[in-house]
């Protein structure tokens, strides 16, 4: 069994020139606003309030990075949580809109440590026009020694008709939910794999 046995937080930036460095192979978090990001990172650490979320959707601004530690058969692995700015939603000018996606994708371009981007998805939302745009977005940047992976959040909101329509959509979908649980162990064997394969 692989779990995370250790977060920590470390720093909130405000721009890439105010970050960690990339001294660690990291985990990028995206979504738009009130997908439930900060919840899911808090289930897959184990660790209540470790990524804050805002009554107002969209107003985190700043790229938050936690330090992890992986266990698999009494073996560690360090690595780097990287919480990015939700999308969407935001209750601001258009014109510092445009700054935070400016520093966003600059950031997600030119960060060399990022190896795993988890687009997380809401489940009960999944083929909005953002995050579409998202995920073209993704796979246009993406390097060869990266990975993109799609969570669905909220899965707990979901009934049985609505989990099978949305495998016909997305046959390898995987659905998670921080309320109840379900997925997350696998979502974190899944970008454990992702960082360091399936032979370590």
């Amino acid at each position: 069994m692989i779990k995370i046995k250790n977060a920590t937080f470390v720093l909130s930036a405000p721009s890439i020139e105010e970050t960690v460095a990339n001294d660690v192979s990291e985990i990028a978090f995206i979504g738009r606003s009130n997908v439930g990001k900060s919840s899911i990172i808090n289930a897959l650490t184990n660790k209540k309030g470790l990524a804050k979320s805002s009554s107002t959707p969209g107003k985190t601004r700043l790229i938050n990075f936690f330090d992890i530690t992986f266990e698999k058969d009494e073996n560690d692995y360090r690595a780097r949580l990287v919480d990015l700015p939700g999308f969407g939603y935001a209750r601001v000018s258009k014109s510092m809109k445009h700054e935070w996606q400016r520093n966003l994708t600059e950031f997600i371009k030119k960060r060399s440590s990022i190896r795993v981007f988890v687009h997380l998805i809401d489940s009960r939302h999944p083929s909005l026009e953002i995050d579409k745009e998202v995920s073209a977005y993704l796979q246009e940047i993406c390097r060869a020694d990266q990975e993109i992976i799609v969570f669905f959040t909220k899965a707990d909101k979901l009934k049985q008709k609505d989990v099978s329509a949305l495998k016909k959509i997305y046959p390898t979908a995987h659905l998670v939910s921080s309320s109840n649980g379900r997925g997350i162990t696998g979502a974190i064997e899944k970008i454990f794999v992702s960082l360091f394969g399936s032979n370590v």
